[in-house]
């Protein structure tokens, strides 16, 4: 394998970063190992004694809440003898039992009980940390966001979430009791691809007027359909680049980035709601009410695994399983207190555009499926990201660039993350 500092250069990348099974793997050390990971929202788990399963990397871990009302992130595995605990997706227990020996775990890791613990020495410590199902090194939440590390030092959540803190923020002032609801349900699918490639297509601009052009051009499958919702994405006149370069790019340290709001997307307004555009103006003043109904931006970055959308407000996690194998989970968000049609309206276009069958991101998954096949045959061995090179213009207030919406800048501002990671101790 080439060194790993040499398979990314300004305008490109080697087609291993998609192909090696052994790059993935430091990924898996490097990145997921090191990096903050959105698990899961605190309304998830809203009572003592609930629980999710999910994974960091391919860590299997537990996201639950203790009887003290605290949210913990465990490895979920046995003190004991290393197996699996909880095999439930998600669900409410007192607490957590192993199937194999009996082994029993309060939901903050530490052991219950073990049977016959008699026949073990005394010398054991059975309130050692250690042999229970162990806590993730670090956990933070930012407004109900949920993110574990699995390195014991770092940056801290905010240092790591930097401007990107600022797009959560906008979702949930959206709603009137300033939360958000993860309890809508979520599409999971997976396709045959790595993962960088779904994380590099949120901000990918570039590639919409093509491969939705069946949605973008004046909106035949949404109207096929009779979902009103959809037309808010699509023009008349197929939206060309210029519309899209119209929308802008910006990118962050961290490998983070958003794009800008779609230009023909119009704020929620108080003809259509007045009462609850005047009570988002009762909490957060005409000013910033006036922001977050009509948000600047539209797809939102946090590397290396979550995406956030204003318009139709949801969470995508991205999950990777091996080189060639993602999976993707996409929750709706509800607006807490928030009416009811604004919700509804959430959902139905999240199934009109990600469910198994939807309109749009079953083109994408047939996009990733063919690079997946394509970047191994003979040809260039690159990997060409130069849209845009060098028209980056450096923001004043963050460190940050803004460029235009069909340029890559948002794809070399992961590589760039990418390298800082992997390049480490690396040839």
């Amino acid at each position: 394998m080439t060194g790993i500092r040499e398979l990314v250069k300004p305008d490109r990348v080697h087609r291993s970063v998609y192909l090696d099974e052994s790059i993935f793997e430091m990924e898996m050390e490097r990145i997921y190992g090191r990096a903050w990971i959105y698990v899961g929202h605190a309304s998830q788990v809203p009572e003592p004694g609930d629980f999710l399963t999910t994974r960091i990397g391919r860590q299997p871990v537990v996201l639950s809440r203790h009887e003290d009302g605290e949210i913990y992130v465990l490895f979920n595995r046995c003190g004991h003898r290393g197996a699996v605990v909880c095999n439930e997706a998600h669900g409410n227990a007192r607490h957590f039992r192993c199937c194999y020996h009996g082994w029993t775990f309060h939901l903050n890791g530490l052991i219950k009980a073990v049977p016959l613990q008699a026949g073990y020495s005394r010398d054991v410590d059975f309130d050692d940390p250690s042999l229970g199902m162990v806590r993730v090194p670090r956990t933070d939440t930012h407004r109900g966001f949920v993110f574990a590390s699995l390195a014991p030092d770092g940056p801290t959540l905010a240092e790591y979430l930097g401007p990107m803190t600022r797009k959560i923020d906008d979702i949930c002032d959206r709603s009137p009791a300033g939360e958000v609801e993860v309890t809508g349900g979520v599409h999971r699918y997976e396709f045959p691809g790595n993962w960088k490639a779904q994380m590099e297509n949120l901000n990918d601009l570039y590639h919409v007027p093509h491969s939705h052009e069946s949605t973008t051009s004046g909106g035949r499958q949404f109207r096929r359909t009779g979902t009103a919702t959809g037309s808010r994405l699509t023009r008349k006149d197929g939206s060309p680049i210029s519309f899209w370069d119209r929308t802008g790019v910006w990118a962050f340290d961290g490998g983070h980035s958003y794009c800008g709001r779609m230009p023909d997307a119009g704020p929620v307004s108080r003809e259509e709601h007045p009462d609850y555009v005047a009570a988002l103006e009762a909490r957060l003043g005409p000013e910033r009410a006036a922001e977050v109904l009509d948000a600047d931006w539209h797809n939102a970055i946090i590397y290396p695994n979550l995406g956030l959308q204003s318009m139709a407000q949801h969470i995508r996690v991205i999950r990777p399983i091996s080189v060639d194998r993602t999976e993707v989970l996409v929750y709706p968000m509800k607006l807490r207190d928030a009416p009811d049609v604004l919700n509804r309206t959430v959902i139905r276009y999240l199934n009109v555009t990600h469910a198994a069958a939807s309109l749009i991101q079953t083109d994408d998954l047939e996009a990733f499926g063919r690079l997946q096949r394509g970047l191994p045959a003979d040809g260039s061995e690159w990997v060409f990201l130069g849209r845009g090179l060098g028209a980056e213009q450096p923001l004043e207030d963050d460190f940050g660039y803004r460029s235009e919406g069909t340029h890559e800048l948002p794809l070399r501002n992961q590589y760039r993350e990418w390298l800082s990671y992997m390049g480490e101790g690396a040839n």
